[in-house]
């Protein structure tokens, strides 16, 4: 029965590329129109084809991680782009449909994200182990999407250059107070303190996060400039000279996504400038991938333009500027990728296999989203007049040098 059932699942899904099926009677069975991207998985027993015709993209990830499932001759990476190409063009079963239809419609339930819930949310991923993300991260730990100016640039080139252009946006002086929203391990916080003068404080609710902030930030001799916070962003009430907020929109979640920017709103100065640099959809919102809210982000969702854009609008603040970093983030992750695999001994030191085939899994899916489907980086510059910044973007290469670069 369902293995019947998931054969005419795949039989509608992929109609591009190939996908190469062994199902747990030894019977082996091809999907699409055999040009382009090739994948072949393995499927060693029936309770697990029961859970993929039922919750396809949850079982698939969980799968994988139990190796229920297992990968053919051929990679992860060719495996999900398969199944991403075709979800991308819109070869969706019935079944599909409705239930993305549905856990869209409950989203507000999952991401009610109280002051307490975030706070753990925030440590089932980011205190796991700092030692963990220095083996993939760079040296500055860095882990939001870099700015690839040229795609043969290394990471901590790239990640510096994202630094630099988010400073740009941010018309920074001496002496002017930052808010750092989501201020992760610092890296961002040391830089504006170090190279532009500026003050800086950081909010964060992950307890490593803190720790090592605040060791890295004494370690500088910035103490003075800088002041980090194991605190909830909404419990803050004084006014900033510029906010800046890295990969932090990701984890508001839908229904606060109104709170968040009135909450920008009210932190800046009349003069200020914001600048929030953000995973977003380039197409129309859609549930967040149940695997990934599961296992990876709880509470987390990536917002389309649209959603963002209303409650800018709604808190009377200007977008200055918005910019769309394509495939950035693919390019990055390929690093972060290829570093967690050249680092695997020292991993399964730390966890096992299942945590391996997990992280391996998340890091594959989210690079293939980014190539295949309609995710962006989103950097939106925010403020309260139309004036606050120049009136083109040519200041922010001349302040960068980042003009000068790009023509090489």
């Amino acid at each position: 029965m369902w293995e019947t059932a998931f054969d005419h699942f795949l039989a509608r899904l992929i109609v591009r590329g190939e996908l190469r099926v062994t199902y747990p009677d030894g019977s082996v069975r091809s999907y699409g129109d055999g040009h382009g991207l090739r994948g072949e998985i393995n499927i060693h027993d029936s309770p697990t084809l029961r859970r993929l015709c039922l919750h396809p993209e949850l079982a698939f990830g969980e799968a994988y991680m139990d190796e229920s499932v297992t990968i053919g001759d051929c990679e992860l990476e060719d495996v999900v782009g398969v199944i991403l190409r075709n979800l991308a063009a819109g070869h969706r079963t019935r079944w599909w449909t409705t239930l993305e239809k549905f856990r869209f419609f409950v989203r507000g339930y999952w991401q009610r994200n109280t002051a307490a819930t975030a706070r753990c949310n925030v440590a089932h991923h980011y205190d796991i182990s700092d030692d963990f993300y220095r083996l993939m991260l760079d040296a500055d730990m860095q882990y939001s999407c870099a700015y690839f100016r040229d795609p043969d640039m290394t990471l901590e080139e790239a990640q510096t250059a994202k630094k630099a252009h988010i400073a740009a946006k941010l018309r920074l002086e001496p002496g002017l107070h930052v808010l750092d929203i989501g201020c992760g391990w610092g890296g961002m916080a040391l830089t504006l303190a170090r190279e532009h003068g500026a003050r800086v404080t950081g909010v964060t609710l992950s307890e490593n996060q803190l720790a090592t902030a605040q060791a890295r930030a004494q370690a500088a001799g910035l103490e003075d400039q800088i002041t980090f916070r194991l605190m909830d962003y909404r419990a803050l009430d004084q006014r900033f000279d510029r906010i800046v907020s890295v990969g932090m929109l990701e984890h508001v979640g839908a229904p606060q996504l109104s709170v968040y920017f009135d909450k920008v709103s009210h932190l800046l100065n009349p003069d200020g400038v914001a600048l929030i640099h953000t995973i977003g959809r380039n197409g129309r919102p859609k549930a967040q991938s149940a695997w990934l809210n599961k296992y990876i982000f709880p509470g987390g969702y990536v917002p389309s333009l649209t959603e963002v854009v209303e409650p800018i609008s709604r808190g009377g603040m200007w977008a200055l500027d918005i910019e769309s970093w394509r495939l950035h983030y693919a390019l990055t992750l390929r690093h972060w990728l290829a570093r967690f695999e050249d680092n695997l001994n020292t991993v399964r030191q730390m966890y096992d296999d299942r945590f391996v085939r997990m992280w391996r899994f998340y890091l594959v899916a989210c690079l293939k989203v980014f190539e295949e489907v309609d995710q962006t980086v989103f950097q939106i510059q925010l403020g309260h007049k139309p004036d606050a910044v120049p009136l083109t973007r040519d200041y922010m290469y001349r302040d960068t040098n980042l003009q000068a670069r790009a023509a090489e």
